[in-house]
């Protein structure tokens, strides 16, 4: 494997891995959750889910061939009201990802090489990879925090939950 090679695969794993706990705290929600706000100038998770499947949208549709900010993008319209349900919110979280996810599909040696615009600004194919995962997990872990506020002691623990390190590292480590 070469070091490109293993730089997409890096970056693959972590991105589904950052979607995958958006996953976890999406199933954990009901269609009203998924409205709450924190405050009048917060951000609910349907907002924010319709901010990223946005981004995603519009970065990596003819990422090869055209700004990554695409001229019908609106993106103040993403932090306006959202969808009316959470199926609504997950078809399109869903999208965003499978846009994303497939434009990773067409990267190969040449394209590598390449450096593509993002609001006239031009990046190494790794620098807007690495741009848009520092994005996506910036904001999925508002998402998660958003939702463990929500559920308060109902929430399941995206990772080890509190306490439970010793226990986790005791199975990781065994012999």
């Amino acid at each position: 494997m070469n070091l490109q090679e293993d730089y997409l695969n890096s970056l693959l794993f972590e991105c589904k891995r950052y979607k995958s706990l958006g996953d976890k705290t999406f199933i954990q929600l009901d269609d009203s959750d998924i409205h709450w706000k924190y405050d009048s100038s917060g951000n609910s998770i349907a907002v924010l889910v319709k901010h990223l499947s946005g981004n995603m949208l519009s970065r990596w549709t003819n990422f090869l061939t055209e700004d990554g900010e695409k001229k019908w993008r609106n993106r103040d319209s993403e932090f306006e009201a959202s969808y009316k349900t959470k199926n609504e919110m997950l078809v399109a979280w869903e999208t965003g990802w499978n846009c994303f996810f497939d434009a990773i599909e067409q990267i190969n040696p040449e394209t590598f090489e390449r450096t593509i615009k993002i609001r006239n600004e031009l990046h190494t194919l790794p620098q807007a990879l690495n741009r848009q995962l520092a994005h996506y997990s910036y904001h999925i872990g508002q998402i998660a925090l958003l939702g463990k506020t929500i559920k308060g002691e109902n929430w399941v623990s995206l990772s080890i939950p509190k306490g439970q390190s010793k226990a986790f590292n005791k199975a990781k480590f065994k012999d």
